[in-house]
């Protein structure tokens, strides 16, 4: 049987609280651990893997026992990874990898422990760190595999301490029900995800509404539902906005800026269809709050836009002031975090570069420095889409 190992980490997108950053997990497994664990020539099995195996916690409790190694991600303090980390450290001497992204504290509990850390800028990983964290992991994956190191706490301590096994073919059984990947939450996921990217909301709910029956508390599925059901406008814009709203009612209240973000646009976007001021005061209040807790360009640009809107829409001159000015202080900001962003050297490997241009070109729109709109504007178009060009055109209209 080939060597396994197990990952526990968070998935989908997940906010750091200690510094506010929200991280795609997704990205940290694909494009860092997955590849270095396959170069190292072990099985690699994900946590969110087993959750619809019908054998969840008795596979869960024998691959951290068994596993020949558990990477452990602890990126953004997802409670399930620290708590199967304990596990692990308390169940297994050696053969225990934890990893970080680099910003943020590390819990007191986990300070003097190794951990291998990477850079991770928010909606992806960049290629060369990609590379970098592949074979630096990899080299660690293989010394750890030969030397046998203790480094579990708790037996650095407790040296007598004889850690629990289990019965081999005990083992391989378990194994052998996982061997059906198709009958795992990862390629729901997947699935979902792929729809999504083909526009096809009214399918991919589907997949989503599956995987939150699946794990009825994860967060990220429920976010992706939620967007899914109001993108849908089945069977009409008005129902499918009110239909996500209930759905994401699971989530709140909430400090999480993608969970607030989604709950703006469905206000915003409510509002757009009944001209009433409630939805759009109820808009403002999420994209404030989310823009408030990380600062997120996507967050700030709707929170200001909404108060342009706000200002078109009311008789009350003071309050007309205020929107106006604190959508350009909020402009402002954006400004000046994302001309920092596209100047740092990493800039290169976002994913998000056209939509960092397509922000930058409507605040610069909105403050009047026309030869910057342009910049940015040719930037972006430049290798865009014919959808991403509409979705521009519709907001720089707006």
């Amino acid at each position: 049987m080939k060597k396994i190992c197990f990952v526990i980490m968070g998935f989908g997108k997940k906010t750091d609280p200690s510094t506010g950053k929200t991280l795609d997990l997704d990205k940290t497994y694909k494009n860092i651990i997955q590849p270095a664990v396959l170069l190292s020539e072990y099985e690699c099995v994900r946590a969110d893997e087993i959750q619809d195996s019908g054998i969840i916690d008795r596979s869960m409790y024998a691959l951290l026992i068994q596993s020949d190694l558990v990477i452990a991600d602890i990126s953004t303090f997802n409670p399930n990874a620290i708590y199967e980390l304990g596990i692990r450290h308390a169940v297994k001497p050696f053969s225990t990898i934890v990893i970080k992204e680099k910003e943020g504290r590390v819990p007191f509990d986990l300070d003097h422990t190794r951990t291998f850390k990477y850079t991770h800028l928010g909606e992806d990983i960049g290629s060369d760190e990609a590379e970098r964290c592949v074979k630096d992991l990899s080299s660690l994956i293989n010394a750890v595999s030969k030397n046998q190191q203790t480094d579990s706490p708790l037996y650095e301590y407790f040296s007598s301490i004889e850690p629990p096994k289990l019965p081999e073919g005990e083992f391989k059984s378990i194994i052998t029900e996982l061997a059906d990947k198709e009958k795992h939450i990862f390629a729901i996921v997947e699935n979902a995800k792929s729809l999504m990217a083909d526009n096809d909301f009214i399918n991919a709910f589907k997949y989503w509404d599956k995987a939150c029956k699946i794990i009825e508390s994860e967060t990220y599925f429920i976010q992706q539902k939620t967007l899914c059901r109001y993108k849908s406008k089945e069977p009409s814009e008005q129902l499918a906005l009110s239909d996500a709203l209930n759905i994401i009612e699971d989530l709140l209240p909430s400090n999480d800026p993608e969970t607030l973000g989604i709950i703006g646009a469905i206000y915003k976007r409510l509002f757009m269809l009944n001209d009433d001021l409630e939805f759009l005061n109820r808009a403002i209040d999420n994209y404030k709050k989310g823009w408030n807790i990380s600062e997120n360009y996507y967050t700030g640009e709707n929170y200001a836009f909404c108060l342009n809107l706000k200002a078109r829409k009311i008789q009350e001159n003071e309050e007309k002031i205020y929107c106006n000015f604190e959508a350009k202080k909020t402009r402002h900001k954006i400004i000046q975090n994302l001309e920092e962003i596209v100047a740092d050297e990493e800039f290169a490997n976002r994913i998000d570069i056209k939509w960092v241009y397509a922000t930058l070109s409507h605040c610069y729109l909105a403050i009047g420095n026309q030869e910057k709109v342009l910049e940015f504007e040719n930037k972006f178009l430049l290798n865009s889409l014919d959808w991403e060009k509409k979705t521009f055109e519709n907001s720089k209209n707006n």
